[in-house]
C-alpha cells in the first residue's frame, strides 16, 4: 500500500485540488496544491520515456518518472530536454511526451496544476 501512495500521491493532491476550488479553500492552500500537482506530473508521474532511439524511429519505452524526465538512460534524459529547449524539435516533442492516453492525462494534469496556480495567484489581485 505504501508503493502505491509514493507513486500515485499526485492524484490524490488533484483530486482534493478540484475539492478546493469547489468548496472555495483559501487560496494560498489552493495555490500550494495546484504547484504540488505540476510538480508531480511533471518529475514524479510514473510513465514511458518516450526518447528517440537511436534507429530513428522508434520510441523509448522503459520506465520513467516525470512527463519532462527520461528513463534510465542519461541521453534519454538529455534528449528529452533538448527536446524543449530546440525549437525545430516541436513535433518530435509532442509524439515523445504524449505517446498514449495516459501520458496526455498525465500531462494535462501538470498543465492544469499550473494553470490553477496563476489563476490562485490572480484572482485576489482581481477581486480585491
Amino acid at each position: 500500500m505504501g508503493k502505491v501512495v509514493r507513486l500515485y500521491w499526485g492524484y490524490m493532491v488533484a483530486a482534493a485540488l478540484l475539492v478546493g476550488w469547489s468548496q472555495q479553500w483559501a487560496l494560498p492552500v489552493i495555490a500550494a496544491l495546484s504547484v504540488a500537482v505540476s510538480a508531480y506530473a511533471a518529475f514524479q508521474v510514473p510513465v514511458w520515456c518516450g526518447a528517440l532511439n537511436r534507429d530513428g524511429r522508434t520510441y523509448c519505452r522503459d520506465n520513467a518518472y516525470g512527463v519532462l524526465m527520461g528513463c534510465k538512460r542519461r541521453q534519454h534524459r538529455w534528449q528529452k530536454m533538448k527536446m524543449i529547449v530546440m525549437r525545430s524539435k516541436a513535433g518530435d516533442l509532442g509524439r515523445a511526451l504524449f505517446p498514449t492516453a495516459r501520458e496526455k492525462f498525465n500531462a494535462f494534469l501538470g498543465v492544469g496544476g499550473l494553470l490553477s496556480a496563476v489563476a490562485a495567484v490572480i484572482v485576489p489581485v482581481v477581486t480585491g
